[in-house]
């Protein structure tokens, strides 16, 4: 480093290392190392036993279920900030064919856990997930696009159940819109019924002449009420 001299050198003298030695600061006794290591959260200890719940995924894709199990911890037990969060999370099949990818996905999911946080977002974050071969209905219609996708649809269930995720629900507004839909799809589907039956018995039979179900029996005999055939003659 370069230093300016701004007015005229007088006299100098020569720097010893013994005077450099002396100038030199004394290092601090005991002093204590510096640490980046910011620490956001205390440091919890598995317990020996942790309660969870098992979910059931049964897809079209293998015929062996996947059971999904999600432990929980309890944090400030028997106070009123008392708080379940998941903690670990286990994946089982008979199915040896995800066994690698399976492995990997319980580990890291066990480790976001264990962070603490936010780890809602995990839901999300799986369920945008696409096999590129397709995905599937679940029973109920609902949609899945993969199976790591159905894998986070468990975890949503799970959260929703220890009040992590809460449902938002529908405003009023959209709720009566609901309902009004609803109510058309009854009076549409009640038509419908009554339609097929075109009046006739429910009992009746498909009449081999009209190809109408309106065929019931009459004095011993199959007659048709919608077109009169009878095989009485």
């Amino acid at each position: 480093m370069s230093i300016k001299i701004e007015k005229k050198i007088i006299k100098y003298n020569v720097a010893k290392e013994e005077d450099a030695e002396a100038a030199a600061p004394a290092p601090a006794q005991n002093e204590a190392p510096e640490s980046n290591v910011v620490h956001l959260t205390e440091k919890l200890e598995r317990p020996d036993m942790l309660i969870g719940s098992t979910y059931k995924i049964k897809t079209p894709l293998s015929e062996h279920a996947l059971y999904v199990t999600i432990n929980d911890v309890i944090l400030n037990q028997g106070t009123e900030h008392e708080l379940r969060r998941p903690f670990e999370i286990f994946i089982n099949s008979k199915n040896m064919d995800h066994f690698q990818w399976i492995v990997a996905l319980t580990r890291i999911i066990s480790a976001v856990f264990r962070k603490g946080g936010d780890v809602t977002f995990l839901v999300e974050e799986m369920r945008s997930v696409f096999d590129p071969r397709g995905g599937y209905f679940k029973k109920g219609g609902k949609y899945m696009p993969s199976l790591v996708a159905e894998i986070g649809d468990a975890i949503e269930c799970h959260l929703r159940m220890i009040g992590l995720l809460k449902d938002d629900g529908l405003d009023e507004h959209q709720q009566k819109l609901v309902n009004d839909k609803r109510a058309q799809y009854e009076t549409l589907a009640k038509r419908a019924e009554e339609e097929e039956a075109g009046g006739f018995p429910a009992g009746a039979q498909l009449c081999a002449k009209c190809q109408t179900k309106a065929a019931i029996q009459m004095d011993g005999c199959m007659t048709c009420l919608n077109c009169g055939d009878s095989k009485c003659g």
